[in-house]
């Protein structure tokens, strides 16, 4: 198991539960990503709906992907990149795989062990890019990729590229958008341009869509999300 690499911030701030979020040891916190993503999970306390990416339910793309797909063959594993609370981890692991799920935040991962006790998952606080490269029969990346910063996209990539074992899967969904379409808040959306390191990185798209994001959420229905797969052979 790879050492984990995140913690708060040292400074408390007010209305967040520092108990639960620090019963996982864990070094000094210098990177203002995972920062960023455990003051949020750490701020809900136990109302873990206001986490605004916590659906607190399998993803319904990923259920329907999964309905498409031939049952794992037994020992077969996945990875769940940033999993959360774990829904989708524990949606795989209900259908057969052999389930890891990781997030920078321990306060979500303590979060998905206390909601699934007795778990077969096993979760990890785990930096995606202090990974070694992994060997999963199936990688799990959903809206990831697009909650970092356009610097940082290349290296994550490659860093999930490099979970992908000989014949394994990719699954990805994430908000897109055009190559030189500008982006502005969190969450940035991800170019085809973004992806194309997974090729560089050794896989084979095998499917891939790009429609528009039935929530609705922007009036002019500009928001695209794109969906795929991809392959190691």
């Amino acid at each position: 198991m790879v050492n984990p690499t995140f913690l708060l911030i040292d400074q408390p701030e007010v209305g967040v539960d520092h108990r639960r979020a620090t019963l996982e040891p864990v070094p000094h916190l210098d990177d203002p990503d995972a920062a960023f993503f455990e003051r949020s999970y750490a701020g809900a306390v136990d109302d873990l709906a206001t986490v605004p990416w916590a659906v607190l339910a399998p993803r319904p793309a990923l259920v329907t992907w999964l309905d498409t797909q031939t049952p794992p063959a037994p020992g077969a594993t996945a990875l769940v990149v940033a999993c959360g609370y774990g829904d989708d981890a524990e949606e795989l692991a209900r259908r057969g795989w052999e389930v890891t799920a990781f997030d920078a935040s321990p306060t979500a991962i303590e979060g998905a062990r206390e909601r699934f006790p007795g778990s077969a998952v096993d979760y990890r606080v785990e930096n995606l890019f202090a990974l070694p490269p992994g060997a999963s029969d199936l990688v799990v990346e959903i809206q990831t990729i697009q909650s970092l910063p356009l610097e940082r996209r290349a290296a994550a990539v490659a860093a999930i590229a490099a979970q992908v074992g000989p014949g394994g899967t990719l699954y990805l969904r994430a908000s897109g958008r055009d190559d030189d379409e500008p982006v502005h808040d969190r969450p940035w959306p991800v170019s085809r341009a973004d992806l194309a390191g997974l090729e560089s990185a050794g896989l084979r798209r095998t499917w891939f869509t790009d429609t528009p994001d039935a929530a609705g959420r922007n009036p002019e229905n500009r928001s695209r999300m794109f969906h795929g797969t991809w392959t190691r052979p």
